[in-house]
């Protein structure tokens, strides 16, 4: 990608978001149901599609806020026609608070309740098929499974499968007791729902589910992975097992991609690979995203990074470094560009209504 020296020259203010209202309390007119005709499968997505895909990934707000911060954030990417949405799924945490007698009792808290409802109102108020994510920690196999009838009964025919990250508390993942420790293990389970195998051994001929099963890549490799062939191989054997298509890890430089695809060919991956992107907007993330999420920040991008004098500027620098990314994407062909908003659709927004 070529630097960003003449980027300032090209600065813009931001448009209003056409047909924006906040604060408002939504109700669905959807006059169908979840089992609507017309809900698809991801893989179903990208094989009849025409063009290269957009989609969105999403965080369940804090407990505390409503579902209209959902509506909210959603509201002016909608104008792009989503294929799909991704819901985030986020383990509890354990927190000691401290007693009267001086002692501390060990709460279990969830921060970000709501995926499964999160995933239904999508697709009720917006006629979008969710894409829930499925985490190993925090869930045993039974719960597991009860987790995916509910999904099922709502109209979810889509999910993505991931291990997750550790306990704050831990330095390693460790699973629940009777938990899935890897993520190949869940999708395992996925499958076999699929296919009718309950945890109940005496369940025969049980309703067999149709879920579409997306996995994780990871361009500069997975941080625990020894090196990246290993983690292709890690890769190929949740294709293997069922998984139909992959969503990779964010990635700042095309390179790292393209280089990430050529490798899954050759190791036999045949399966549709999603980009997964992010603005950078503030000049924080230039240490915490590589120290959070094991990636690098091209030279070019984070030297103009450090030039801004304030955050307004890094969303634009971000911004355009974005779009420059997903030009050179969608011309390579990709299946989907697919957009961690993650509190920022303002920035997305600008970026695909310059490339739509």
């Amino acid at each position: 990608m070529s630097s960003l020296q003449s980027l300032f020259a090209m600065q813009k203010s931001y448009p209003i978001f056409a047909g924006y209202q906040s604060g408002q309390l939504r109700f669905s007119n959807c006059s169908s149901n979840f089992n609507c005709s017309n809900r698809m499968k991801v893989i179903d997505h990208i094989r009849q599609a025409k063009k290269t895909l957009i989609s969105f990934e999403i965080l369940p707000p804090l407990k505390g806020k409503t579902i209209n911060s959902i509506y909210e954030h959603l509201d002016p990417l909608m104008e792009f026609k989503p294929s799909f949405i991704n819901v985030t799924y986020h383990r509890s945490e354990h927190v000691f608070k401290k007693k009267m007698d001086g002692t501390f009792d060990k709460v279990e808290v969830r921060k970000r309740p709501g995926t499964v409802g999160i995933c239904a109102a999508i697709m009720n108020y917006y006629h979008v098929d969710a894409v829930p994510h499925l985490i190993c920690g925090g869930f045993n196999k039974r719960e597991t499974e009860d987790a995916l009838i509910d999904l099922n009964f709502i109209g979810v025919d889509n999910v993505l499968v991931l291990r997750g990250d550790a306990a704050k508390n831990e330095t390693l993942f460790e699973p629940e007791p009777d938990g899935h420790r890897y993520a190949i293990d869940l999708l395992k389970q996925v499958v076999n729902l699929n296919n009718g195998i309950y945890q109940e051994e005496d369940i025969r001929d049980g309703f067999r589910t149709r879920f579409s099963i997306g996995v994780a890549g990871y361009p500069e490799k997975h941080f625990e992975a020894p090196n990246i062939n290993s983690d292709i191989q890690y890769l190929k054997a949740k294709v293997d097992a069922g998984a139909e298509y992959i969503v990779t890890q964010m990635f700042f430089d095309n390179k790292k991609y393209f280089e990430f695809v050529a490798n899954c060919r050759a190791a036999g991956i045949e399966i549709p690979i999603i980009p997964g992107l992010k603005p950078i907007t503030n000049k924080r993330q230039l240490t915490v995203l590589p120290r959070t999420f094991f990636v690098d920040i091209p030279d070019d991008l984070s030297v103009e990074i450090m030039k801004c004098k304030a955050d307004v500027d890094v969303e634009k620098v971000g911004g355009e470094w974005l779009l420059q990314q997903s030009r050179e994407l969608k011309e390579s062909g990709v299946p989907a560009l697919h957009y961690y908003t993650l509190g920022k659709p303002k920035v997305i927004w600008n970026v695909v209504k310059d490339l739509v």
